[in-house]
Parts: structure tokens; C-alpha cells; sequence
């Protein structure tokens, strides 16, 4: 079946409400010293300077878990992939305020970051709250597939830590079906608290704290890489 490995389609708006101009300036000024290189095989050495731990998020929002961890963890890099200006302005402004030297964004597929990853390079990989699309029929276009898992389990460490957060029943479901099926990846959940309370070291988001107030439950997902 297809999947978001095979189709490297990005759908949806790529620009929400017009920047103000502070916006702007971040873009045109802060976005190009903190960009991914667009081209050729990437680490720890092209993007930071030197070798050091890596970690990457996949879709960051805007940017309120990816600044978190960076500043918990300043003696690593991050790397941040989100295709929605906004969402990228939004981590813009945490770089900025925060002072965050160990951060670097690509406004795109994070597909395409991944796979110009040196194998077995990452230390951590994020992915939380992914769009769910509850449609059956487009199930495919879900990041939890194993065309995508396959990308992940290779760039990630062996005993790196995958972790996995959504509000979405179907995504819930869909997730815990797929990744059951992996023979590569192991469940970090001793007991239900294990997957219903957010770990001390996961900041939350809006996102999360918008869910919460609907009244959504929010699951808390983390696998090993085998």
C-alpha cells in the first residue's frame, strides 16, 4: 500500500493568517542562519560544527516541544521539520527568545531530512499529534505506516527512543495496531499510567492543552528502536 514514503505529497495550506512585519524580518533574517543545507548527506558535524547527540521532530507545530527539549538539552542537536510557515515562525521566535544554538528547521517533508541521515545517527525522534485523517481511505496518508516506520527504524540508534503522541482515537487505534506489528521496535509501557500521563521530560503544547479543553483524551507513546 502506498504511504507517505512512496507518495511525498504535502497537503493542506502551507500558509495560515498574513506575517506581521516582526514576523517577516525572522523569516528573512533568523530562517536562513538555522535552515537544514537543502541538499547533500547531512549529521551532527554539517549542521552543529562538531559530532554531538541528534534528535528530530516531525511536524513541531509551533515549535513549543521542539524549543523545550533543546533547552532541556542544550549539549544536543535538534532538528525540526514542519511545512507551515506559521508553524515555523512560532519556533522562530522560540530560537530567538531562548537563545537556542542547537536548533535547525526545514520547511518541508520531513521525509526528505530523514533520509539524508546517516543510519543509526538519531538518538531521538518525535511525532506528535500528526494529522489523523480518519477516513479509511486515506489512511495512507498517515505517518504511522510502515514505509515511513521502515526510514525511522533505520536512522534511529539501536536503543534510541521513538516517541509517538495524538488525541485521535483512529490514530490511537490505527498506531497501536501498526506498531504492534514491528519487530523492531519495543512498547516502553510497564502499565496503562505508562501511556495516559505525559512523561516530566514531554513540554507540553497548545496543541495538547487546546485537545484537553475539548475534552479529548491525549496518549503518550514512546518505543525503543530493538
Amino acid at each position: 500500500m502506498n504511504d507517505p514514503a512512496t507518495i511525498r505529497r504535502l497537503y493542506g495550506r502551507r500558509q495560515g493568517h498574513k506575517l506581521r512585519q516582526g514576523q517577516s524580518a525572522l523569516v528573512e533574517d533568523l530562517l536562513p542562519r538555522v535552515s537544514v543545507p537543502e541538499t547533500e548527506p547531512l549529521d551532527a558535524a554539517t549542521l552543529f560544527g562538531a559530532d554531538r547527540p541528534l534528535e528530530l521532530e516531525i511536524g513541531f507545530g509551533a515549535g513549543e516541544h521542539l524549543a523545550g527539549q533543546a533547552a532541556m538539552r542544550p549539549d544536543h542537536g535538534f532538528i525540526g521539520c514542519e511545512p507551515f510557515l506559521n508553524g515555523v515562525v512560532g519556533a522562530l521566535n522560540h530560537i530567538r527568545d531562548g537563545a537556542l544554538e542547537n536548533v535547525r528547521l526545514h520547511m518541508g517533508d520531513a521525509l526528505e531530512v530523514v533520509e539524508r541521515l546517516p543510519d543509526a545517527s538519531l538518538d531521538r525522534l518525535y511525532l506528535l499529534h500528526p494529522d489523523p485523517w480518519r477516513k479509511a481511505r486515506h489512511a495512507k496518508r498517515r505517518m504511522v505506516n510502515h514505509g515511513p516506520l521502515d526510514l525511522i527504524a533505520a536512522k534511529l540508534k539501536p536503543g534510541a527512543e521513538f516517541r509517538l503522541g495524538t488525541d485521535d482515537p483512529t490514530y490511537c487505534r490505527w498506531s497501536m495496531m501498526v506498531m504492534n506489528q514491528r519487530r523492531d521496535f519495543t512498547w516502553l509501557a510497564g502499565s496503562a499510567r505508562d501511556f495516559l500521563e505525559r512523561p516530566a521530560d514531554w513540554p507540553e503544547t497548545r496543541y495538547e492543552r487546546k485537545a484537553r479543553r475539548q475534552g479529548h483524551e491525549v496518549w503518550y507513546f514512546r518505543y525503543r528502536r530493538v
